[in-house]
């Protein structure tokens, strides 16, 4: 009889400890997850920050081939061919 009862609690907290279970494997992913996106989140508004600066949105325009009003824009071809050579050559 005591075996019977055993039996029979064992078969009572089976589901509950596989529910228990899973639901912790599943919070500790959500877990790492909300902390990866936290990383990336610090990452992007730091990256907000520096492009709010005057001179990285320079910078940025200056890449995209945008000039100050007065300026004008010089396009300089064949600098990659020029390094190139330049790196190739011996140094005297």
């Amino acid at each position: 009889m005591p075996v019977a009862a055993l039996v029979l609690v064992a078969l009572l907290y089976y589901r509950p400890a596989r529910t228990y279970l899973s639901t912790r494997d599943t919070v500790s992913e959500r877990s790492a997850e909300v902390r990866a996106l936290r990383a990336h989140k610090r990452a992007l508004e730091d990256r907000v920050e520096r492009t709010a600066a005057d001179e990285e949105l320079a910078r940025q325009a200056r890449r995209l081939g945008l000039v100050k009003p007065g300026e004008r824009l010089f396009i300089v071809k064949g600098i990659g061919a020029w390094r190139r050579a330049r790196a190739e050559r011996p140094v005297p």
